[in-house]
C-alpha cells in the first residue's frame, strides 16, 4: 500500500508544484488549509523549501543547489544579497547574529527564516543570476557533488565538470525522473584524491582507465582493429551508498566502466531502475541501498543492461582508489584547505568556514575579494568550506593578508578545520540536540586546551543532531550523534560518541563506542581520548589506525567523559523550545507566523 507521501505526490508533484507555491505566496501562509499542510510542505521540498520546526510556523529553510559547488562570478554576491534582505527572522543567534548562509556537506547553500510571500522575488533573483532551488530537496535528483575544483585541479585524472553540468541539465526538471521513491544523490569525481566522496552516494562515478581499441570509444569493441589498444579515461560505477538512519552503506561496485559521453545514459538508466523498482510502500526502505542489499550488485548490473541501456556495458576499468586521500585520516589532501596549484599555473585557496556558516556581510565581502584577486568564481566543498579559484601568484600574498582570512583561515587549527555540524534544533524538526553553536564552542575549547601530536595536523569531529546523519558523522575521526539522557536527575542533551570513521582507499564507518554522554562532558571526553592516543600510539600511527587496533571496550575507556571548565548554555531540551537561544524560549512564547504583505 503506497505511503501518504506517495499519495500526495500522485496528486501534485514535480515542476507543477511551482504554480501552487506561487499562489500560496500571493494569498499568504494562512491560505494553506490546516489539513493539507503536511502534504504541501512535503511537495514544497521539491522546490528547495523545508518548513522550519515547531514554534517557527510560517518560516522556511531554502536550499540553493549549486552543482559540484560551483558559484560562477557574481553568484556568491547574489546569495549574500538575498541572505541580507530575506534571511532574517524573530530569533537572533548569539554567535552568528542575523542573516547568514550555511554551506552544506553536499555543496549546496541553505538560508533560514524565509517567508513564503518572499519566495517569488527570491526565485526571480536567483534565476536571473543562473541559480535555482529546483530539486534541491524532495524525491528526485539532488545536487550533484564531486571534486569542487574540477577542471582546475592539477591532480585530476579527468575533468568531471562537463559531465556534471550535462547531468544537471539533463535531469533537473526532467519529468521522467522527477518522482522517485526517495532522494537520489549522485557523485561524479575526476580527481585521484577521492574528494567526490562517491562511497556514500546512491550513485557514484569514479575515475578509471580502460583498455579500448583506438577507434573504440567504449561501445564494447575492446581490441578492435581500427587502431592500437590505448588506455581511455572514464568512470567506474558504484551504486547504493548512504549514511542515513542507522543503516549506513558504502556504494557497491557493479562492474561497469563508462566513457564520459555515456555517463548520462547509464545515470539515467540507474535512476529509472530505482524509479521502477524502488520501494514506494515503506519510506524507511525506499533508498536504493536497500534495493542493492536485496538484489546484489550483479542483478543491478543485469537489469540495467537488459532493461535500461541499448548498448553493451563495459566491465569495470582500472581505478585509482589507492591514491584516495580525501578524508582518509592520513596522507596529503585530506581536505582542500590551503593554497593549491591549478592546471593553468594559478592557485585555488581553500578557506575554513567553521561549521559551514557565514554571515551575509562576510559572504558579500568574500565575493568582492574573489573578484579582486581571482576571477570572481567561488566553489564549495563537502566539508562545508569555500574555495576561491584563479588567484595568480603575484596576487597570492596580498590575498592571504586580507583581514577576512583571519576569520576564514587557509591554515586553521586542526580542531577548527575538522569541525562539521548539521542544522540542529535551531531550525530542524528532526534534530534531537542543538549543533551549530555547540560545535563552534567545542572547537574553540579544544583549540585552547588540547594538543594533538605534532605530526597530526587534521582531526575531524562531526556533530549530527540525529540519525539522519546530515553532518556525515560516520566518516569522522570523532563522530557525535544527538541523544538525550539525565544528569543529576534532570533531563539534558547528550551525544553518542563514535570513533575511527573515514574514506580513502579502504573506507570505514565509525564504531559507536560510548553512549549518551552529557554534552558538557564531551570536550573532556575528547581531551582524554586525544591524551590516550598521544601516549599509546605507535610511532607515526594515524588516529584511524590507532582506533582500528583497539576493541570497543578499550576505546570506550579512552573516551572517559569528564566535566571541565567548558560550559554549555544549551544543556536543556532545546527541542522543546521555539528557538534554542531565545531569552524566552518556551513554545508558549513562540512568535506568530509572519504577517502577509
Amino acid at each position: 500500500m503506497p505511503t501518504d507521501v506517495e499519495n500526495w505526490k500522485s496528486e501534485v508533484y514535480g515542476n507543477e508544484i511551482r504554480d501552487h507555491l506561487f499562489e500560496f505566496a500571493e494569498e499568504g501562509f494562512d491560505s494553506i488549509p490546516d489539513d493539507e499542510r503536511d502534504a504541501w510542505f512535503e511537495r514544497f521540498k521539491w522546490w528547495g523549501l523545508y518548513h522550519q520546526r515547531n514554534g517557527q510556523e510560517g518560516y522556511f529553510m531554502m536550499r540553493i543547489g549549486t552543482p559540484n559547488g560551483v558559484l560562477e562570478p557574481g553568484q556568491l554576491r547574489t546569495v549574500g544579497e538575498i541572505a541580507d534582505e530575506y534571511a532574517r527572522g524573530p530569533g537572533t543567534n548569539p554567535i552568528f547574529g542575523d542573516a547568514y548562509a550555511d554551506f552544506t556537506t553536499r555543496q549546496s547553500i541553505q538560508l533560514h527564516w524565509i517567508e513564503l510571500s518572499d519566495v517569488p522575488a527570491i526565485f526571480e533573483k536567483l534565476e536571473e543570476n543562473g541559480l535555482s532551488t529546483q530539486q534541491a530537496c524532495g524525491d528526485s535528483w539532488r545536487n550533484i557533488v564531486g571534486n569542487p575544483v574540477a577542471g582546475k585541479d592539477g591532480q585530476e585524472v579527468i575533468d568531471a565538470w562537463p559531465v556534471i553540468n550535462e547531468l544537471n541539465e539533463t535531469f533537473k526538471g526532467n519529468d521522467d525522473h522527477s518522482n522517485l521513491p526517495r532522494k537520489w544523490k549522485v557523485s561524479v569525481t575526476g580527481s585521484a584524491d577521492g574528494s567526490g566522496q562517491g562511497d556514500i552516494n546512491d550513485l557514484a562515478f569514479e575515475p578509471a582507465y580502460k583498455a579500448v581499441g583506438g577507434g573504440g570509444g567504449g561501445d564494447g569493441d575492446e581490441g578492435g582493429d581500427e587502431g592500437e589498444i590505448e588506455d581511455a579515461v572514464g568512470f567506474n560505477v558504484r551504486v547504493g551508498g548512504g549514511l542515513a538512519r542507522n543503516e549506513p552503506r558504502f556504494a557497491r561496485d557493479i562492474d561497469v566502466w563508462v566513457p564520459p559521453e555515456r555517463v548520462p545514459d547509464v545515470a539515467g538508466g540507474l535512476s529509472a531502475l530505482f524509479r521502477d523498482y524502488g520501494d514506494r510502500e515503506d519510506r524507511y526502505n525506499a533508498r536504493v541501498k536497500f534495493l542493492v542489499d536485496e538484489w546484489g550488485a550483479a542483478e543491478v548490473r543485469e537489469t540495467l543492461q537488459e532493461e535500461y541501456v541499448d548498448f553493451e556495458l563495459e566491465s569495470a576499468g582500472r581505478d585509482v582508489r589507492e591514491e584516495y586521500t580525501y578524508n582518509a585520516g592520513e596522507g596529503e589532501r585530506n581536505d582542500l584547505i590551503g593554497v593549491h596549484d591549478q592546471k593553468n599555473g594559478e592557485n585555488f585557496v581553500g578557506l575554513n568556514v567553521l561549521v559551514g556558516r557565514m554571515g551575509a556581510t562576510d559572504v558579500l565581502d568574500l565575493a568582492d575579494l574573489a573578484a579582486e584577486y581571482g576571477s570572481g568564481e567561488v566553489r564549495l566543498s563537502q566539508r562545508q568550506n569555500v574555495i576561491v579559484t584563479d588567484v595568480p601568484d603575484d596576487a597570492l600574498d596580498e590575498f592571504l593578508d586580507e583581514p577576512l582570512l583571519k576569520h576564514y583561515s587557509p591554515s586553521p587549527s586542526p580542531f577548527m578545520r575538522g569541525s562539521v555540524a548539521c542544522t540542529g534544533t535551531e531550525f530542524c524538526s528532526l534534530s534531537i540536540v542543538e549543533t551549530k553553536n555547540r560545535q563552534v564552542r567545542f572547537a574553540r575549547w579544544l583549540k585552547a586546551n588540547v594538543d594533538l601530536p605534532t605530526d597530526v595536523d587534521e582531526f575531524h569531529v562531526h556533530l549530527s543532531g540525529c540519525t539522519a546523519s546530515c553532518a556525515q558523522p560516520q566518516i569522522a575521526d570523532v563522530s557525535l550523534r544527538g541523544m538525550k539522557t539525565r544528569k543529576d536527575g534532570d533531563p539534558v542533551e547528550a551525544l553518542d560518541v563514535g570513533l575511527g570513521g573515514g574514506l580513502g582507499e579502504n573506507p570505514q564507518f565509525a564504531r559507536w563506542v560510548t553512549q549518551r554522554v552529557p554534552v558538557d562532558e564531551v570536550p573532556g571526553a575528547i581531551a582524554n581520548l586525544v591524551e590516550s592516543f598521544a601516549a599509546e600510539r605507535d610511532e607515526g600511527e594515524s588516529f584511524r589506525a590507532f582506533v582500528a587496533r583497539h576493541d570497543d571496550d578499550e576505546l570506550d575507556a579512552f573516551v572517559d567523559p569528564e566535566e571541565t571548565d567548558y560550559e554549555d548554555p544549551m544543556m536543556h531540551n532545546t527541542k522543546r523550545t521555539w528557538y534554542p537561544y531565545a531569552e524566552n524560549d518556551s513554545m508558549e512564547d513562540a512568535p506568530s507566523p509572519p504577517a502577509d504583505d
